[in-house]
């Protein structure tokens, strides 16, 4: 499996590391919010979704690839 990398960067910095499988496809930006859960934005237009699905995990699991970014903390 090849290893998924984002790299995204914004004004303010809230560097995450994560992992993610691939399930939504490409994402522009994301972060880990306050409710615990990891928002992430697929259009690069700030259109912020709830990854319901546990497809972003702050842990290595099988399946999973490393991802990296520099999303800014929002709303949540």
């Amino acid at each position: 499996m090849t290893e998924a990398r984002v790299a995204v960067g914004v004004g303010v910095s809230d560097d995450y590391d994560g992992y993610y499988d691939g399930f939504y496809g490409p994402f522009n930006d994301g972060y880990w919010g306050t409710d615990g859960n990891f928002w992430y934005d697929s259009d690069g237009h700030n259109n912020w979704r709830r990854d319901d699905g546990h497809h972003f995990q702050r842990a290595a699991r099988n399946g999973f690839n490393h991802v990296h970014g520099r999303g800014k903390h929002r709303d949540h």
